[in-house]
């Protein structure tokens, strides 16, 4: 069973900083890429950033140029999230798409339990 587990969360004025990290356990065949995604009350759920097995990057229009997604290896993600805004207030999600062993035959889509971010003006 593949868990993940975020932390960094919490309460920050405008022009702030907060780090999030979210890190992979369990048994992992391939990772295809890790991501965070963002739901603030009344809103769906949507995609903040990823990252790829080969380092690739992907960031929403919102976010870019403010927050940075990197890793320390395939199984452990960061958020660094600079310049927030109240805007940027919602739970955020880590997600990992990968492949659990190498007969499967699709892939599988985890999501971690969600740390808040709130930001006040």
């Amino acid at each position: 069973q593949v868990q993940l587990v975020e932390s960094g969360g919490g309460m920050v004025q405008s022009g702030g900083s907060l780090r999030l990290s979210c890190a992979a356990s369990g048994s992992i065949y391939s990772m295809y890429y890790m991501g965070w995604y963002r739901q603030a009350p009344g809103k769906e759920r949507e995609l903040v950033a990823t990252i790829g097995s080969t380092g690739s990057t992907n960031y929403a229009d919102s976010v870019k140029g403010r927050f940075t997604i990197s890793r320390t290896n395939v199984k452990t993600v960061y958020l660094q999230m600079n310049s927030l805004k109240p805007e940027d207030t919602a739970v955020y999600y880590c997600n990992a798409v990968f492949r659990r062993t190498p007969g499967d035959g699709t892939s599988t889509s985890n999501w971690g339990q969600g740390t808040q971010v709130t930001v006040s003006s």
